[in-house]
């Protein structure tokens, strides 16, 4: 599974800009990878696993601005479709096929 996180913050003031921060290194200390800007996402082992790092995001959201996340299988996250760009480093290292279920 993958749980996928959306955000747009504001960075006017100074707080803001401190939310932000923290918000960001949270999800980067607690393993999402950029897909692109404000777009972050994870693997996660099932259902249950996803729930818990649902909560851990609930706990360290930002005060203001709008945070969204969405849960999907691996099978939806491989027919995602890049239109421009190139892929990030992270996507071309690890493919569904070749991750392993503990």
């Amino acid at each position: 599974m993958r749980l996928m996180v959306f955000f747009d913050l504001p960075t006017l003031t100074k707080a803001d800009k401190k939310a932000y921060t923290l918000f960001r290194r949270f999800l980067i200390q607690d393993g999402y990878d950029m897909l692109q800007w404000s777009v972050y996402g994870r693997i996660t082992n099932g259902f249950d696993d996803t729930q818990t790092h649902i909560k851990r995001l609930s706990s360290n959201l930002p005060p203001d601005g709008s945070v969204r996340c969405l849960q999907i299988s691996e099978k939806q996250f491989a027919q995602m479709k890049l239109l421009v760009g190139l892929p990030k480093v992270q996507e071309k290292k690890v493919h569904a096929a070749q991750m392993v279920l503990l």
